[in-house]
C-alpha cells in the first residue's frame, strides 16, 4: 500500500534551507562531505542529504548535531534555538565528544542524545528483491523515510507489517500495522526474526527462522499459522532488529 510522504511545513523548510547555507559555506573549510558527516553524525550519507534537500524535517537534536559538526551555535540554524554550545578547539573530535559540552540554557549538563539513523520503509515487494536495488535506490524509491534508534549498518530498511501471521498471543508480537527496522547485514542464527524471499512468491515475508537439524522452517509467531519448510527455496534478505509501533 502507497503511503503519500508527508509534506515539510514552510517553518521546516526554511530550516533546511538555513542548515544548507551553512552547510555550504563550511563543508570545505572543514573538509567535509556528505559521507564524513553522516559518520559523524551516526547516520547515514543518504539521510544527510535528506535533511540538507529537504527531504525530511529536522528536530531538535538533528539540529545540535549539525552545529557541533559545523561549529555554529544552534541559533544561526534555527533562531529559536536556545541551547548554546561550548566552542570545540579540536576538529577532529567526534560528535559524541562534542556533545559532551553541551549545556542548556539553565547551564546544566545536556545528555548524549540516542543513537539515530534513517532508512528507507519500502514494500514488501521491494523487499524481495533488495539486495538488487539497495545500491541504485533513489529517496522517491521509497514510501517515507524512518528515524530510529535501531543500531543497523548502511543498508538497512523498514517494512510495514501487514496481517496477523506474526501477532502472538504471549511472548514477542508484532502486530498488524507495526514497522520492523530490518538489517540485510546482520548474520542470522536460529531463533532470529527474518525477512525471507521465497522463490515462488513475489513479496518478501517476515518469520522466526527456526533450525532444527538439517531442517529449517519459518515459523509465524500466531500459532493458528503453519510454519513453512525451507530447503533451498528461500533466500533470508535481512534480520530484523527492532518493532516500532505508531499510535
Amino acid at each position: 500500500m502507497n503511503k503519500s510522504k508527508r509534506k515539510l511545513t514552510e517553518s521546516e523548510l526554511q530550516l533546511s534551507e538555513s542548515l544548507r547555507r551553512i552547510w555550504l559555506a563550511k563543508k570545505g573549510e572543514l573538509g567535509l562531505n556528505q559521507e564524513k558527516a553522516g559518520a559523524a553524525l551516526g547516520i547515514t550519507q543518504g539521510a544527510v542529504g535528506h535533511y540538507l534537500n529537504a527531504r525530511i524535517a529536522l528536530n531538535t537534536e538533528t539540529i545540535i548535531k549539525f552545529a557541533q559538526l559545523l561549529h555554529v551555535e544552534p541559533s544561526d540554524i534555527d533562531p529559536n534555538q536556545v541551547v548554546k554550545l561550548g566552542r570545540r578547539s579540536n576538529p577532529s573530535a567526534t560528535t559524541e565528544d562534542v556533545l559532551q559540552g553541551v549545556s542548556n540554557a539553565s547551564g546544566t549538563q545536556s545528555p548524549i542524545p540516542p543513537h539515530r539513523t534513517t532508512v528507507p520503509l519500502i514494500s514488501s515487494v521491494q523487499a524481495g528483491g533488495w539486495a538488487e536495488v539497495v545500491d541504485n535506490f533513489q529517496p522517491g524509491d521509497a514510501e517515507e523515510w524512518r528515524e530510529t534508534t535501531a543500531k543497523v549498518g548502511p543498508n538497512a530498511f523498514a517494512l510495514r507489517i501487514e496481517g496477523d501471521s506474526m501477532t502472538s498471543p504471549a511472548g514477542v508480537s508484532i502486530p498488524h500495522g507495526s514497522i520492523v527496522i530490518v538489517d540485510p547485514d546482520v548474520e542470522y542464527t536460529n531463533g532470529s526474526i527474518v525477512v525471507a524471499k521465497l522463490i515462488d512468491v513475489q513479496e518478501a515475508t517476515i518469520k522466526k527462522l527456526v533450525i532444527d537439524g538439517p531442517n529449517k522452517y519459518l515459523k509465524p509467531l500466531n500459532p493458528n499459522y503453519a510454519p513453512i519448510p525451507i530447503n533451498g527455496n528461500c533466500r533470508i534478505v535481512g534480520v530484523a532488529k527492532k518493532v516500532e509501533i505508531d499510535l
